[in-house]
């Protein structure tokens, strides 16, 4: 059986990934992204789920990957469509992105080649950042539920 190799860019169905809102000593850390599709926006850490690979173990291997950091306490945020069109309204990018929240073992942080810069911010200091839509729409979404979190950990 011959494999097709899958692109992110144009794809030919939408893709699942994770991403993860980390936070340690009620502070939530934000990265800029290095490459498209997001490239010099604010995200949180995430990516592609691999075949065979459960979701919340995408999750820790992703924060691991992009910012050398273990996570525990995970806990279901929600389910996000990141769809980006083209100039000609083709689909460019589609992600189903399965959010979580997670605390942080350590505010150590080790960036990889991903990431331009990261933070460690309040839910207050996020609006004031050029956001991906997806992060301004999860803070929108699920501020009570985030700040409830933080507030328990």
């Amino acid at each position: 059986m011959k494999k097709e190799i899958l692109s992110r860019e144009y794809p030919l169905w939408p893709l699942p990934a994770v991403g993860v809102l980390v936070i340690s000593s009620s502070m939530i850390l934000l990265i800029k992204r290095a490459f498209p599709p997001s490239a010099g926006k604010w995200s949180i850490p995430g990516g592609v789920v691999e075949l065979g690979e459960r979701v919340e173990d995408a999750a820790r291997r992703e924060v691991r990957e992009e910012v050398g950091l273990e996570i525990d306490n995970l806990k279901l945020l929600g389910v996000y469509d990141s769809i980006i069109r083209d100039s000609n309204g083709n689909i460019r990018y589609h992600y189903v992105i399965i959010e979580y929240l997670a605390k942080a073992k350590s505010m150590d942080v080790k960036p990889s080649i991903e990431v331009a810069e990261y933070r460690w911010v309040t839910i207050e200091d996020i609006g004031k950042l050029d956001t991906t839509p997806s992060l301004r729409e999860l803070i929108r979404m699920y501020k009570n539920e985030i700040v409830s979190y933080i507030e328990k950990i």
